[in-house]
C-alpha cells in the first residue's frame, strides 16, 4: 500500500527501513523522504514504524525465551 504518494512509497519500504535500523519518522524521512514534502503521511508513518518495532521487539522477546 502507498503511504506516501509524493514520493511513491509504500508501507514495505517504510518497513524495510525500520528492519534496517530506522527508528523515527526523522529517521525514515531521511532515508526515504517519506512526509518531507506535503506530510498528510505522517501520521500514518508514525503508525506504521511504531507498529513495525514492536513486532520486532516481540520477535527479539520470543527468541530470547526459546
Amino acid at each position: 500500500m502507498y503511504v506516501c504518494l509524493c514520493k511513491a512509497i509504500t508501507d514495505t519500504r517504510i518497513r524495510d527501513a525500520v528492519i534496517d535500523g530506522a527508528d523515527s519518522l526523522a529517521d525514515v524521512r531521511r532515508d526515504l523522504g517519506v512526509a518531507s514534502n506535503c506530510g498528510c503521511c505522517a501520521k500514518c508513518a508514525r503508525q506504521l514504524i511504531r507498529q513495525t518495532r514492536q513486532e520486532i521487539a516481540s520477535l527479539d522477546e520470543a527468541c530470547q525465551v526459546a
